[in-house]
């Protein structure tokens, strides 16, 4: 047992140094590099779909506390800002069983307006993702509304990935 422990930790101290030496940062780091630890988000409800709204302002709020390490306070405290417009959803069907669309793909379009250290920036998401879905019309609401989360959740997270990058990228 031992042995087996040297190995793991011998592995480990590998991976870490390599790593460390590699200059690899995490994104968080990259993310803090580009906005304040006070951060105002700003979420446009759609007339269309309004449930979303409060999906949206919270699943960015957590970002904001767990990816960005900051806090989430009001427009007139904050120094960096973020302001996210859903801006629709398309819905292609797929596959039909017995004249009920049995599998279809969700476009979700989302618009980010972000003032940060470095100015302002802004980007248009547009992110796909498909579902299958019941036959019955009793469940494919509650169906509907999950797809267009999961899409959200991909734009949010495609987001972060462009704030990582485009921080990186700059002195």
């Amino acid at each position: 047992m031992k042995k087996l422990f040297t190995i793991h930790y011998s592995l480990f101290t590998l991976i870490a140094l390599l790593l460390v030496s590699c200059g690899y940062k995490p994104s968080s780091q990259y993310i803090q590099k580009m906005f304040d630890d006070k951060v105002y988000v700003e979420v446009v409800v759609d007339r269309a779909e309004p449930e979303n709204a409060p999906f949206v302002k919270d699943e960015m709020n957590r970002l904001v506390y767990t990816r960005f390490k900051g806090r989430v306070t009001t427009k007139e405290e904050a120094g960096s800002s973020i302001r996210i417009a859903y801006n629709g959803t398309t819905f292609t069907p797929l596959a039909y069983e017995n004249g009920y669309v049995t599998r279809y793909r969700v476009n979700v379009r989302v618009n980010f307006d972000m003032m940060t250290k470095q100015g302002r920036l802004k980007k248009n998401i547009s992110t796909v993702f498909e579902s299958d879905i019941h036959a019955s019309s009793a469940t494919s609401s509650a169906l509907r509304t999950e797809a267009i989360r999961k899409g959200l959740e991909k734009a949010l997270d495609e987001f972060l990935a462009y704030v990582s990058a485009k921080s990186a990228n700059t002195p």
